[in-house]
């Protein structure tokens, strides 16, 4: 038997079990209504260091919030209050 062979035969004897928290918004802990543009700071948060808007399944937020931040942070860009990108 060849090495990747027998690597093979062990991974299927032994199932990967992974447990993985699960993520909780921030803006439904808070119970937030409308996320405002002009709050720039909590904007920041979801952003990445080279300016893309991060997605639901790394932040947690739910689909209604995701929408609703995805619209605060293209106002906050076009009122200059954010830079579209890192530089």
């Amino acid at each position: 038997m060849t090495l990747h062979a027998k690597a093979a035969v062990q991974a299927k004897k032994r199932p990967r079990r992974r447990f993985r928290r699960r993520k909780v918004s921030l803006f439904t802990e808070e119970k937030v209504l409308y996320i405002d543009y002009k709050n720039y700071r909590i904007l920041r948060e979801f952003v990445t260091e080279r300016g893309k808007i991060m997605p639901r399944r790394i932040t947690g937020n739910s689909a209604h919030h995701q929408r609703m931040l995805t619209t605060a942070i293209k106002r906050a860009r076009y009122m200059a209050l954010m830079a579209y990108t890192h530089r």
